[in-house]
């Protein structure tokens, strides 16, 4: 194809895209109902579910004003050749091609995000603030936005340096070797994210002895669930709303819990929400899930090395020559479609897996506790009590509440 045709190509999936989250947005806004839902009715003051119905317009419409503005912006970028005239730019300053991609990413990266920093502080000190979520103090954005540079820059500096010097050094067999070091990434983040990288933003403390832990490790030892540590997370200092997690995938696995869940829901409902946790494990959701990425991977990188090398790529994005990085920009918007349909099957495959998560906390635990927690998750963080099918379906990682609370009564 010419560059012309590519550049045409690229221009119609992108819009097309653009117009098909919109509809989905636009759908999904339209199906919010004000009657309360009997299950969740002993939950919700009516005041404060009309409070929910506020929230989620307005996340929604400033959602349009970013998706809009940055559509527009991809779309005159893209128009005028900016990504090739940032090329050309940087070869003023840079001769090898490694050094001028990391600059080029770079800042790349940066300017999108400096754009779009009116629309963060507007989500978190205006829209999160007026409805009682955010805690978030202007220091620790500022913290925050410098901490994700610098991890940025050192970790996607070093996956994008050996992706371009396997390329470079091996041709088109790369995709063999950068997938097993990708993979191997991904094995590592699972493994030490809360040794490694969440202590950098966040706060690990152990739990407490008392009546939770107790509760706890006995669960964990009734199931036969390897149980290391039980920490609790500072996410009250950024946020009110609450989350759980564990993370490893040795013998040892860490508990993570959030130090607003702890406040907001009893022990029982506590220990049925690590009972849902531990059902991914026993399911060997988590395993099957990373052997998914690994094929996902695998593919993406294969499909990647027959088009790495295509010079139409680089010109129809602007540039005067063969770029590696241009081609990489252009590669991602064309495999959008394939990777939009990977991503929807990982989302139907992750709503799966959540209910026989959930099927087996109510075997192993209690049904009726995890019930009551899921409520009072969703009604402390306001969350769209009747999401658009369409929208869930395309969107959503996690079934919405009425289906999990269904599903959990048996129906």
């Amino acid at each position: 194809m010419t560059p012309q045709t590519i550049l045409f190509l690229i221009l119609g999936i992108s819009t097309i895209s653009f117009a098909f989250d919109l509809i989905l947005e636009i759908l999904n806004l339209k199906a919010q109902r004000k009657d309360i839902p009997a299950e969740i009715a002993s939950f919700y003051e009516q005041e404060k579910y009309y409070k929910s119905l506020q929230y989620n317009n307005e996340q929604t419409r400033v959602g349009f004003l970013k998706e809009g503005f940055g559509f527009l912006l991809s779309m005159t970028i893209l128009l005028t050749g900016g990504f090739g005239w940032l090329d050309t730019f940087l070869r003023n300053y840079f001769t090898n091609e490694i050094p001028l991609a990391l600059a080029f990413f770079g800042s790349i990266m940066i300017l999108s995000d400096l754009l779009t920093i009116p629309f963060q502080l507007y989500d978190t000190f205006v829209i999160e603030e007026k409805y009682g979520f955010n805690k978030t103090s202007v220091k620790i954005f500022i913290v925050d936005k410098l901490k994700g540079y610098a991890l940025g820059a050192i970790i996607g500096g070093i996956l994008i340096t050996v992706l371009l010097y396997l390329i470079q050094s091996i041709g088109a067999n790369f995709w063999i070797w950068f997938g097993l070091i990708a993979i191997s990434f991904i094995f590592f983040a699972n493994m030490f994210y809360s040794s490694l990288i969440l202590p950098l933003f966040n706060k690990l403390t152990p739990l407490e002895d008392g009546d939770l832990k107790e509760a706890i490790e006995s669960f964990a030892k009734k199931v036969d669930f390897p149980l290391d540590n039980i920490f609790v997370m500072d996410g009250s200092k950024r946020s009110n709303k609450a989350n759980a997690f564990f993370s490893g995938m040795g013998k040892k696995k860490k508990i993570v819990l959030f130090d607003t869940l702890i406040k907001n829901h009893t022990t029982d409902e506590l220990v049925a929400v690590l009972a849902h946790e531990v059902g991914h494990f026993k399911k060997k959701h988590i395993i099957y899930g990373f052997v998914l990425s690994a094929v996902q991977i695998t593919f993406t990188l294969y499909i990647l090395s027959l088009m790495v090398f295509n010079q139409q790529l680089s010109l129809a994005l602007g540039g005067t020559q063969q770029a590696l990085h241009l081609n990489l920009i252009a590669f991602g918007i064309l495999f959008s479609p394939i990777s939009g349909i990977t991503g929807l099957l990982m989302s139907i495959y992750s709503r799966k897996n959540e209910f026989e998560a959930d099927a087996y906390a109510r075997e192993k635990f209690n049904g009726n506790s995890l019930s009551s927690a899921l409520k009072k998750l969703s009604v402390d963080s306001l969350s769209n009590l009747y999401p658009h099918r369409w929208y869930v379906f395309f969107h959503y990682s996690h079934p919405p509440l009425l289906e999990r609370l269904a599903a959990l009564d048996g129906k």
